[in-house]
């Protein structure tokens, strides 16, 4: 596989979901409706997730996408590579209209994620990375990038961690989902290092903060699916982060019998 192709494909296709959402997301219009699952969906998901997969239809790898209609696992398992896409991860926050949403596209192989591109279309960043080049961070792209090949994206990239040091041990926290097996988790952590210090943020920014240096660990004791870790699991392992199943401390993996993603830890 073109690997410099299939990037340049999904951070071409985060970028122009990001356009559709904010398009939308100026408007305050946003025809809220709830899935079987109580969950919201807006026109911004529908917008967004047909955008991502016109894009990336053309490669012609599979694509299992949050808002499109769930595949039997007796046909995904024969997929050893696959597209997993969340078009708007946090949908709450963009209800909210709090900035804290992103567009996650992450390439599936053999079940571990070796492509990762995280989009926060209210902040114009961009978080990428792969098994192959590491992890990246572009502020303002729609102001530095007129074009989408790698190189010219490296050029006004910053490497991750773009964070060396840290005064305090930083621990990253969902803003709004937080069991008490996590609270206690965190409590130990407290109890470990001397000076600790909370952040509670939406969306995949958590996994993204780690990766980039900006805190140490993201424990979840919740129940999230697939696509709301992938691409920032991708993103984290290629800047040097470990993401390992809560109890097990064995690799998270993808593309499962249950979507459901297992409690996990990822840290620096």
């Amino acid at each position: 596989m073109n690997y410099t192709k299939l990037l340049e494909n999904a951070i071409y296709a985060s970028c122009d979901a990001g356009y559709e959402i904010m398009n939308i997301y100026k408007t305050n219009d946003f025809d809220i409706s709830t899935k079987s699952d109580s969950s919201p969906v807006t026109r911004a998901d529908i917008a967004a997730s047909n955008s991502i997969i016109s894009h990336l239809q053309a490669t012609g790898i599979p694509i299992i996408c949050e808002e499109t209609v769930e595949i039997p696992y007796e046909k995904r398992k024969l997929w050893n590579t696959v597209w997993i896409v969340d078009p708007i991860d946090g949908t709450k926050n963009f209800i909210k209209k709090n900035n804290e949403f992103t567009v996650n596209i992450a390439l599936i192989e053999n079940q571990e994620p070796t492509i990762g591109v995280v989009y926060v279309p209210a902040y114009d960043t961009l978080y990428f990375g792969t098994s192959r080049i590491g992890a990246f961070c572009i502020q303002d792209i729609s102001k530095k990038i007129d074009n989408f090949a790698i190189a010219n994206l490296l050029k006004h990239a910053t490497q991750m961690p773009f964070v060396q040091e840290l005064a305090e041990y930083t621990i990253i926290a969902s803003r709004y989902h937080r069991s008490a097996d996590t609270n206690n988790f965190i409590i130990g952590l407290q109890k470990q290092h001397k000076n600790t210090r909370i952040i509670s943020v939406g969306s995949s920014l958590k996994i993204c903060l780690v990766a980039s240096g900006e805190a140490h660990i993201y424990p979840r004791f919740e129940c999230l699916s697939e696509w709301d870790i992938a691409a920032g699991d991708a993103i984290a392992r290629a800047s040097g982060c470990t993401s390992v199943q809560a109890h097990t401390k064995k690799p998270l993996l993808y593309n499962k019998e249950s979507l459901a993603s297992e409690h996990f830890i990822i840290s620096r």
